[in-house]
């Protein structure tokens, strides 16, 4: 199951904030095991926020969205999210009851009386305004639920939140995924030759073993290395012989070869 990430906001794209997501994501999966597909990022867009979802929903991915779930403006997930799936919105009653929660909660720790009437008040059950048939997605942080379109998963863009909820799912609904996408690295590093020259030698590589891919990161400025390739194949089982293999080729193509790596 491929996965991939939909990061929602005009402040992300103008640049008045920095994304954090991807690297996050990146880490939360390769900890389990997997590894992102793709990543998308979308400004406060309706329409393009629309057909991201739906592209999202028609892909067969396990994907998390993160951003827009609020209830002010400029905030259009939820409502793009339905349009998307070609359902009602309408307000989860999971989610009213949490929200309410947290507004009494609020209340309390401010001494004051709890008004779920106060139509600020009732404008935060807006929150709660979901596709039909969502599922809600638990939110340790200050209990606003974020919620699910089948395998589709819409979390808020505040770190402290979407983290520990994308986290929440990887380990409840996904766990079976985990170890999917682990795979072994074997590389090295090669000074004095052009990733063109290099080609015929990794795709004969790919076409020999089978299961293993051949991966070049060429690098023109390294502080430690300076102008190299690192070469190397990755695969779910040991890639050893592939690897052998690589390395007696570059030989025979008289490259100078560095420090090898495993991963």
């Amino acid at each position: 199951m491929d996965i991939g990430l939909i990061i929602v906001g005009d402040e992300i794209m103008s640049g008045k904030r920095q994304d954090k997501h991807l690297a996050k994501t990146i880490e939360l999966l390769s900890a389990r095991g997997l590894m992102l597909s793709w990543a998308r990022y979308v400004g406060d867009d309706r329409p393009r926020i629309t057909r991201a979802i739906a592209d999202a929903l028609d892909s067969g991915d396990l994907v998390f969205s993160c951003g827009g779930i609020g209830a002010t403006p400029d905030d259009h997930t939820r409502q793009c999210a339905a349009a998307a799936a070609g359902l009602a919105l309408e307000l989860h009653p999971q989610a009213r009851d949490l929200i309410l929660e947290r507004m009494r909660d609020v209340a309390q720790e401010q001494g004051q009386p709890f008004e779920p009437d106060r139509p600020d008040n009732l404008h935060r059950l807006n929150m709660g305004v979901f596709p039909a048939g969502a599922l809600i997605i638990p939110n340790p942080y200050n209990k606003i639920p974020g919620f699910s379109l089948q395998h589709v998963h819409f979390v808020p863009g505040f770190p402290v939140m979407a983290w520990p909820m994308i986290e929440w799912l990887l380990d409840t609904g996904y766990a079976h995924l985990h170890g999917g996408a682990r795979q072994v690295e074997r590389s090295v590093i090669v000074f004095g030759a052009m990733e063109a020259s290099l080609t015929p030698l990794m795709e004969d590589i790919e076409a020999r073993f089978s299961g293993v891919k051949v991966f070049s990161l060429p690098s023109v400025d390294h502080p430690q290395y300076g102008r190299h390739i690192e070469l190397g194949v990755k695969a779910k089982d040991d890639p050893t012989h592939a690897f052998a293999a690589l390395c007696e080729g570059l030989r025979g193509f008289g490259a100078r070869l560095g420090p090898e790596m495993v991963r």
